[in-house]
């Protein structure tokens, strides 16, 4: 993202001012004037050199001069730069993290529960709108099929322990026979014993290793290729989207800005770069923070997302959750609050009572 060099430039004090700048604008959301800076300043500098400082900032693109006013913003590469290299991030007191332990709750059978309250907990803390990706069904499977419908089509039937049935098109491979196709559901039904379907992936590929001779290439073939249905691709999405605290980001904002925070929301609602949010979260553990133009799905509202996956008990990422606000977020707490949130819905998700178990 930002070339974190851009720092080394910066001598003590341009980045002291810098860093003072930013911070005053997060926490006013309001332009930052030379006389501002000069009252809090440690070393007690005139505006008039603070001015020709900042003048400098916005020369090297950290920072903007809105309409006429003699105060200064951060650009989007400046806000980028500093949680990069200077934002300091806090970390919850064991009060908050009670808090929110109380808020979750309990594991409980149902994931959807355990998520609302997520949601509702998120945005009441932060004061945003929280977003939350529920997982893919994890439930244990009880019963794969192929069934062939052309050459060039077959389906692929997945059964799940607590009754969920899923239906999926797909290619099979050139010159898949009917028998191969029954050889290959019966080598993935062996293996099953109630396992979900991460599990099954993993023993599958060992298994497929030490039995080679049982299955054919063309059945070897179908059976990573229909796991792989399940494992990635557009029709393993998260089936819901949960937002909450809209109330929160349209707070204070009126006319254009006003539109563009409704367009935000009919796209969230539409589902439209969904998909995108858990890409954002490839990386691994952890949280991410995206600045308006960084993700497109934000772009246009001017929006800034942080971001954090939750994981089963596998280590598989299998959703994810955040904050969505105004650029001028208060990065440093909610980062903690993220990042603690996911990882205990992680362990709710993991924990959670099986029904009929």
């Amino acid at each position: 993202m930002t070339d974190i060099s851009v720092l080394s430039q910066l001598n003590e004090r341009s980045r002291t001012i810098f860093r003072q700048l930013v911070e005053t604008y997060l926490e006013t959301g309001e332009p930052v004037g030379s006389r501002t800076l000069s009252r809090s300043s440690p070393e007690k500098l005139s505006p008039a050199t603070i001015r020709n400082v900042m003048q400098d900032l916005e020369e090297m693109g950290l920072l903007g001069s809105p309409h006429v006013s003699a105060g200064r913003v951060p650009t989007e590469f400046g806000l980028r730069l500093f949680v990069d290299g200077l934002l300091e991030i806090g970390d919850l007191s064991e009060e908050e993290r009670r808090e929110i332990e109380a808020r979750l709750g309990q594991p409980d059978p149902d994931i959807a529960d355990v998520l609302d309250r997520a949601g509702e907990m998120l945005s009441g803390l932060t004061h945003g709108a929280s977003l939350v990706l529920s997982p893919k069904h994890e439930a244990p499977i009880r019963h794969i099929e192929f069934v062939p419908l052309s050459p060039e089509n077959a389906l692929a039937i997945l059964v799940t322990e607590d009754g969920h049935v899923e239906n999926r098109l797909f290619a099979p491979p050139p010159g898949m026979t009917p028998s191969a196709m029954q050889t290959a559901s019966n080598f993935l039904n062996a293996l099953l014993r109630g396992r979900t379907l991460g599990q099954l992936r993993d023993v599958m590929q060992r298994e497929i290793a030490e039995r080679r001779r049982e299955l054919d290439e063309l059945a070897q073939t179908l059976v990573d290729q229909g796991v792989a249905i399940w494992e990635g691709g557009q029709d393993s999405l998260p089936a819901r989207l949960i937002v909450r605290g809209r109330a929160n980001l349209l707070e204070g904002v009126s006319g254009e800005d006003l539109d563009r925070i409704r367009q935000l929301f009919d796209d969230l609602e539409r589902k439209q770069d969904i998909a995108q949010l858990l890409d954002l979260t490839e990386g691994g553990e952890g949280v991410r923070i995206f600045i308006g133009s960084e993700n497109k799905l934000f772009s246009l509202s001017g929006s800034s997302l942080v971001i954090s996956p939750y994981m089963n008990a596998e280590r598989r990422i299998i959703g994810a959750l955040g904050v969505i606000g105004p650029t001028r977020l208060n990065y440093g707490r909610i980062v903690p609050i993220v990042d603690y949130t996911a990882r205990l819905v992680g362990r709710l998700v993991s924990e959670r009572p099986r029904v009929g178990r």
